[in-house]
């Protein structure tokens, strides 16, 4: 499904384009470029649409872009898959990067929680490396995705957050699989 969000706040200025049904095109413009390294791997390996434009304030630091787009591609992926039906809902993964290896398993529950099992302290270039973790909690708690990423082994923080945010677009694929048997896959009957 094709969902189109646009939000102004007196700290950023988004227009985001998200298709589930696409394949792994991006065009992402954040001003922050290691922030649109890892959205556009995201897009690639969930196979989704992505077209993100955003104006933040940058000149403070990274966070209000990097949150804030965490925020609008969460809600606009809820309203691309809720409410859940025929599909398998938990999807798990494991990507390694060299010597990194981070482990994604989710629910499309409706019911958001993060679990973010990642101990990263610096940065990578420009990027405060603890940003990962804003754009993860606001994209988990606006698509109402229980989402737990766990690093397994790594050193290099590139790698690590890389793998994150990899391991979570294979998840989110393979939990959108179709399956025309599931109906609503849930014992109460809504998700």
């Amino acid at each position: 499904m094709k969902v189109e969000k646009i939000r102004k706040t007196k700290e950023t200025a988004i227009r985001l384009v998200l298709d589930t049904g696409g394949s792994g095109v991006s065009q992402i413009a954040t001003g922050v470029g290691f922030f649109d390294h890892m959205l556009e791997s995201f897009a690639k390996h969930a196979q989704f649409d992505l077209s993100v434009e955003c104006r933040g304030d940058t000149h403070v630091d990274d966070h209000h872009t990097v949150e804030d787009v965490g925020i609008v591609l969460g809600e606009a992926l809820s309203e691309a898959i809720y409410p859940i039906q025929n599909v398998e809902r938990f999807g798990n993964s494991v990507v390694v990067m060299d010597e990194a290896a981070v482990e994604c398993a989710l629910d499309l529950s409706n019911r958001p929680y993060l679990v973010y099992e990642i101990d990263l302290k610096g940065k990578v270039g420009q990027f405060d490396v603890e940003l990962a973790e804003e754009f993860f909690k606001a994209f988990a708690f606006n698509s109402g995705l229980t989402l737990h990423l766990v690093q397994q082994r790594g050193k290099n923080r590139h790698h690590l957050i890389e793998a994150a945010f990899k391991a979570c677009a294979v998840a989110l694929r393979r939990a959108l699989v179709e399956n025309a048997k599931a109906g609503v896959p849930s014992t109460k009957g809504v998700l």
